[in-house]
């Protein structure tokens, strides 16, 4: 089946959608909107807009508005266990914590005495420790971040535990780590290598390792394959499966690695994250513009 808006591959992707649902624009003034994070104390979608230097915010009945500018180029966004914006800054090469009362803590910056290329995507466990990217985007060019070279000379995945400042090596085999995501019950992390972007006989998969008690990755293994762009920001529903930005859209794919289906986008998608009340509200950042569509599952609670 394939209609303007979706493919479905597989029948089990019908039981996700919500047919009778519309595709909502929010925007469609960014240069590159990515990031996007839901607080659902406030019903409040923040997300950022990459070369513009600024991250925007939007809310039902308000519309959209400036949250930060600057904002050190930021890219990846998450809340933590206490509810607050967590980001990824290109700019000053960091991750960052803005507190309640607007103060920024900075949580890594330096990894053994190195700076960091340009932290990317970041998510949260259940206990509290702090797991993100950094390939190399925001310091090949001066679009995104400042050009500079790498002073680690990698582009690799790290882990800040809870109540600790140490920035922790957890993968040092992928060319350009990219968005990430854990399965429902964190047992598993899914992280997305993107290096097709810039070279098309590099990666254009998401691996998947299982997670040990001591935050250690094992048994890595290819996922899946895109079909058509490069994977970026992704995020998992209650029942395991992976929805992930590609080229063309939003493409769903099952804790087996089957294609179950695509919600197709008119414009590179980035990002994406599960929002709304009841978690069921897919928001999608995609280019210069951000969506919002009510699909039939929920987002797994974190």
């Amino acid at each position: 089946m394939k209609n303007n808006e979706y493919e479905v591959h597989d029948p089990r992707f019908r039981l996700l959608l919500q047919p009778n649902a519309s595709m909502d624009k929010l925007t469609g003034e960014c240069l590159w909107a990515e990031g996007p994070v839901y607080f659902p104390a406030t019903d409040l979608l923040i997300w950022s807009d990459i070369p513009n230097n600024r991250m925007l915010r939007w809310a039902p009945g308000m519309g959209v508005g400036v949250y930060r500018a600057p904002s050190n180029y930021s890219n990846g966004n998450t809340r933590d266990r206490e509810g607050r914006l967590v980001s990824c800054e290109h700019g000053e090469r960091r991750v960052t914590r803005t507190e309640h009362d607007g103060s920024i803590t900075v949580i890594a910056s330096h990894f053994q005495g190195k700076r960091l290329n340009s932290p990317n995507d970041v998510i949260v466990d259940s206990e509290g420790a702090i797991w993100f990217t950094d390939p190399d985007y925001g310091i090949i060019s001066d679009y995104e971040g400042y050009r500079s070279d790498s002073e680690i000379g990698r582009c690799n995945v790290y882990r800040v535990s809870p109540g600790d400042t140490q920035v922790r090596l957890v993968s040092d085999d992928f060319v350009k780590p990219n968005g990430l995501a854990f399965s429902p019950d964190e047992s598993k992390l899914y992280i997305a290598d993107s290096a097709a972007s810039h070279d098309d006989n590099a990666p254009r998969h998401i691996r998947v390792f299982d997670v040990a008690s001591n935050g250690a990755l094992r048994n890595g293994r290819v996922f899946v394959e895109m079909q058509s762009g490069v994977p970026d920001g992704m995020r998992v529903d209650e029942h395991g499966n992976v929805w992930t930005s590609a080229e063309d859209g939003v493409h769903c794919y099952a804790p087996d690695g089957a294609l179950l289906g695509k919600i197709l986008i008119p414009e590179v998608v980035a990002n994406l994250t599960f929002g709304g009340p009841r978690r069921n509200r897919l928001f999608i950042t995609a280019t210069s513009s951000v969506y919002a569509l009510h699909v039939g599952v929920r987002g797994a609670a974190r």
